[in-house]
């Protein structure tokens, strides 16, 4: 039986590669080549079809990568090495029957997505982030570090930027959370959204941005960009510069916060704080850019102060109680995100920061997420506490009309 390498092989032998061919060239001798193998060997209609876009995909988009990433279903793909494909859709890890044709093949494709974001990445410098152009995230890791060949890891955005109506809809939050989140957003609180990797933060604070004025301006800064900020029409966004061969050239997400703040900004969004950069934001909540918002990865409100707490300290030398001052005066709100046992993603609690004393920083939960075991649904959000820093929700005309103890 025919495979798609020995057809790619025969393209590539006519393939006239002292000048550039066109789609339509391109098509043709693809065409004329399967139909040359049909006189050969009978190829049923419906796979000549799928020959021919799979050896276009090979020669001018990502090869079979393509045909997953134009599946609006699949969210995530993992390639671990030539043989081992590994796809996710609608919450559930399934391997794919496709490999790729040979190492060289998959060491191509990995040149290309890191060529598309001016990204470098061979041996000496073996991991590399980068996005495609719709907006995907990308992982790389080459061998030696990758033991079992290179691994790519994508995660898909949807083509839409997803609304906190739709969150609403997917059960991901309740409305009278949303409500609450909407006002204390348009009242210019400063807030950080945590959760584990794959909980939904970046489409969380997408979808949270929906709810900032439109007279404002913006500043977003992302190590790799992923924020799709809807009808902002003063929108600066900023994105970290990798060091090129030389060592020289690179741009840190720190330097960009610092940049941020001469921009006369209204608000400053950092994408994702990881490291030494969380003493910027915090300076950023800090300074008068009330309204700020941020994420980071941890396991529940507490866990991402303690986390904040050991970024700080990577980048400056500080007392741990000055850390904590800083960090309970420059966030307001924490919103914890998670995945439930049926890989749904819901907010499990909104929480308020109150202030900093007796050696601790002093947390107030507002909205929790309870009630569902185990392969069962049916949880709910409960009011638990009021609000006590009302100041900016009065200011702006609010008031936190949630009672403790209401079910939604």
């Amino acid at each position: 039986m025919i495979q798609s390498e020995q057809l790619y092989a025969r393209v590539l032998e006519e393939l006239d590669m002292s000048k550039e061919t066109e789609d339509e060239e391109l098509t043709g001798l693809i065409h004329r080549v399967l139909k040359e193998a049909c006189g050969q060997e009978y190829i049923p209609l419906a796979r000549r079809t799928e020959l021919g876009r799979e050896l276009f995909n090979a020669f001018r988009k990502l090869d079979l990568l393509q045909e997953f990433l134009e599946d609006d279903e699949i969210t995530e793909i993992m390639i671990n090495g030539t043989q081992n494909i590994f796809l996710e859709k609608k919450g559930r890890m399934f391997p794919s029957q496709k490999r790729f044709a040979s190492a060289k093949k998959l060491e191509d494709v990995i040149q290309q997505i890191a060529a598309g974001s001016n990204r470098i990445v061979n041996e000496a410098s073996p991991i590399v982030d980068a996005r495609l152009s719709d907006g995907s995230r990308v992982n790389v890791v080459l061998p030696p570090v990758a033991l079992n060949g290179p691994v790519v890891t994508i995660r898909k955005f949807p083509k839409e930027a997803v609304t906190m109506r739709q969150l609403i809809r997917w059960g991901s939050i309740s409305e009278e959370t949303a409500e609450f989140l909407s006002r204390l957003t348009r009242s210019r609180y400063n807030i950080f959204i945590s959760g584990g990797t794959g909980s939904g933060k970046t489409t969380f604070l997408n979808a949270l941005s929906q709810f900032i004025p439109k007279d404002e301006r913006i500043i977003t800064i992302e190590d790799n960009a992923e924020l799709r900020l809807l009808e902002l029409p003063n929108l600066v966004s900023l994105e970290a510069r990798n060091a090129n061969t030389e060592g020289s050239g690179e741009v840190t997400v720190r330097e960009l916060i610092k940049t941020a703040l001469r921009m006369r900004p209204d608000r400053i969004i950092v994408g994702e704080v990881r490291g030494a950069e969380a003493i910027d934001m915090l300076q950023a909540f800090n300074t008068g850019h009330d309204g700020s918002l941020s994420t980071g990865h941890a396991n529940s409100p507490r866990d991402m102060l303690s986390r904040l707490e050991t970024m700080v300290l990577m980048g400056m030398s500080l007392p741990l109680p000055a850390v904590q001052r800083q960090i309970a005066s420059g966030i307001d709100i924490l919103i914890h995100l998670g995945r439930q046992w049926d890989k749904s993603r819901k907010v499990l609690e909104v929480t308020e920061v109150l202030d900093y004393s007796g050696g601790e920083i002093h947390l107030n939960p507002l909205y929790v997420y309870e009630g569902e075991e185990y392969g069962k649904t049916g949880g709910s959000w409960k009011r638990v506490h009021a609000l006590v820093h009302k100041k900016k929700l009065m200011a702006a005309g609010y008031q936190d009309r949630g009672t403790a103890g209401n079910d939604t």
